[in-house]
């Protein structure tokens, strides 16, 4: 039995507990092991390393097709197609771009979804060619997500090949929109009021296998864009500057921020992008920035964002109260990203055969986190959720010198499997 050593925090009716992460149940360690031993288990887990070579191949494909957020139709058709080929009873994209392979149960009475995304953060014209060094693999989005929408089709190549039943149908996905002003949209609509019930999800994100996420941490961005009239410097001298009240405001929001910060759960706060301005001879007609605030706490969250909200309009009445001519400055305050919070209990089953399963297969203590991944929504609906790592070893995500290495990578997608049969309830033969 293994004690996994991380503190959570539990949000309840915006009361904070700190409390240790749960050891894992000796019950779901007897599961896993008896599952483990069974002969087609254990046949499965081999055809995984079987096909090994064709599942990196699947990767580098996937990798290969740019798909900055809002755009991954082709990454979609390619892996659909693969989703055919690996034996789906049937293929679909939904209405915003979800790419869907159904693997019916033999009751269908519950829908699991086991997802990855297909976006990456990279823009048109990057240079998405895998190239590899050695062992390694070098390219943008090679382990974020890549490998994740591979380990999909493996898994449901593998379930297929081996004749691996299950009593509830089960959702092969690949999602849209989860990075960054994506705002998670892809599984967003899939928990829409009124969708498809969905009884648990299964997200494949992140790196080692003994890193779970059973918590989501919230977020809310915003594109903030002052606005003037705009003119020469020296000849409409006295006109409002939105570069002025823009640096008001964030001068009037960082020291409460600063303040509000210390304490309590962690909550972050960045002004991370600004824009406007056409040259240095003249009063800018617009001035914009894009600002990110975290917090893994809803309560914190809210909070954070009142001062931000008051600051903003703080610092436009500071550049009004100076304008010597002409019409006062306005803003336009657009949210541009809204991820709730959430958290399962370790003690909930699916994040204990997550932590058993982990640590059955690597020997390791798992680690209970938090984290913005695709989960945030069904854990903000009370829905089973858990976000678990795609295996091997990797690096650089999020940069043009992204790696990952193919370091018992297999271990990942048997990971994965158990935790689907598991989730599915799997039927012997």
């Amino acid at each position: 039995m293994r004690v996994a050593t991380l503190f959570v925090i539990l949000i309840i009716s915006g009361i904070l507990l700190q409390v240790n992460a749960q050891e894992i149940q000796s019950k779901y360690m007897e599961q896993v092991q008896q599952f483990s031993s069974k002969p087609e288990i254990k046949e499965a887990f081999a055809y995984i390393r079987e096909i090994d070579d064709q599942t990196i191949a699947d990767m580098i494909t996937l990798t290969e097709i740019p798909a900055p957020s809002y755009h991954e139709e082709e990454k979609g058709k390619a892996f659909a197609e693969m989703l055919r080929k690996a034996g789906a009873d049937s293929v679909w994209t939904d209405e915003v771009g979800n790419v869907i392979g159904l693997r019916k149960g033999t009751k269908g009475e519950k829908t699991i979804l086991v997802e990855g995304h297909l976006d990456t953060v990279f823009p048109f014209g990057t240079d998405v060619n895998v190239k590899q060094k050695g062992d390694t693999l070098f390219a943008p989005g090679i382990g974020d997500a890549s490998r994740s929408v591979a380990m999909i089709v493996a898994l449901l190549k593998t379930m297929e090949a081996q004749n691996l039943r299950t009593s509830h149908n089960i959702w092969f996905t690949g999602t849209v929109g989860e990075e960054g002003l994506g705002d998670l949209y892809g599984v967003k609509h899939l928990f829409r009021e009124g969708a498809h019930p969905l009884a648990a999800h299964i997200a494949i994100d992140g790196g080692g296998l003994e890193d779970i996420v059973n918590g989501g941490i919230g977020s809310l961005r915003y594109k903030v864009t002052f606005k003037g009239s705009g003119g020469h410097s020296y000849g409409a001298f006295g006109i409002g500057n939105p570069h002025n009240a823009l640096a008001q405001s964030v001068v009037a929001f960082v020291p409460k921020a600063d303040a509000f910060t210390k304490e309590g759960p962690k909550t972050t706060y960045s002004i991370s992008v600004l824009g406007g301005g056409t040259s240095v001879n003249s009063i800018p007609y617009e001035s914009w920035m894009l600002v990110d605030m975290r917090s893994e706490s809803n309560e914190k969250l809210q909070g954070i964002n009142t001062l931000f909200l008051e600051s903003m309009q703080e610092g436009l009445k500071k550049e009004n109260d100076i304008v010597r001519r002409g019409k006062p400055l306005t803003v336009d305050i657009e949210k541009v990203g809204d991820r709730p919070s959430g958290l399962a209990s370790p003690e909930s089953p699916l994040i204990q055969q997550s932590m058993a399963i982990a640590n059955f297969l690597t020997g390791k203590d798992p680690k209970l986190s938090s984290s913005s991944t695709n989960s945030n929504i069904a854990f903000s609906k009370g829905i089973p959720a858990v976000t678990i790592g795609r295996g091997g070893e990797g690096g650089g995500v999020h940069t043009l010198d992204e790696w990952w290495l193919n370091k018992d990578g297999y271990l990942g997608i048997q990971n994965a499997l158990l935790l689907v049969l598991m989730q599915g309830e799997y039927i012997p033969d």
